[in-house]
């Protein structure tokens, strides 16, 4: 049996800017591209961006949503509901390696502060900014990803 695929979990906002939209985008497809399993929240904004993203460059995506494995974007490979509601923001983040933050609201700094505790690497693309959170920011896609693989693969 192989080895276990990184899953590094994409968060962010639920109505990102375009530029957001893009950015996690790039950020899927980049990860897909380096044999990397993407999770996120399931719904649409950076979570549908992300899927999309990793569906389109042939990797795995899979959303863990708050209710209705139907209400999931169309890019997401598999879904989970593990019928938590937001509670789901801890199955995201307790089911990954690494977390890269794209914009986002009060969800998203849940989520970086359950990440944080857990001590996972944190990469962030136009997102919070806090001197409590330990988050490294990029410019690019390509910067927060080339970052978090060098943290993961040691």
């Amino acid at each position: 049996m192989g080895a276990r695929r990184i899953q590094i979990a994409v968060i962010g906002a639920s109505r990102p800017t375009p530029r957001g939209y893009q950015l996690a985008y790039e950020a899927g497809q980049l990860l897909a591209s380096r044999g990397t399993v993407v999770l996120c929240g399931g719904l649409g904004g950076v979570m549908e961006a992300a899927c999309r993203g990793a569906h389109e460059a042939g990797g795995l995506a899979i959303g863990i949503v708050p209710g209705d494995r139907g209400d999931a974007n169309p890019w997401a490979d598999a879904v989970i509901s593990p019928g938590m509601g937001y509670g789901r923001n801890w199955a995201i983040v307790s089911s990954a390696d690494g977390v890269l933050a794209v914009e986002g609201q009060l969800g998203t700094l849940s989520e970086l502060c359950l990440a944080a505790q857990l001590g996972l690497p944190l990469a962030g693309l136009s997102t919070w900014s806090m001197s409590e959170l330990p988050i490294h920011h990029s410019e690019t896609p390509e910067a927060a990803v080339s970052w978090l693989m060098g943290v993961l693969n040691g």
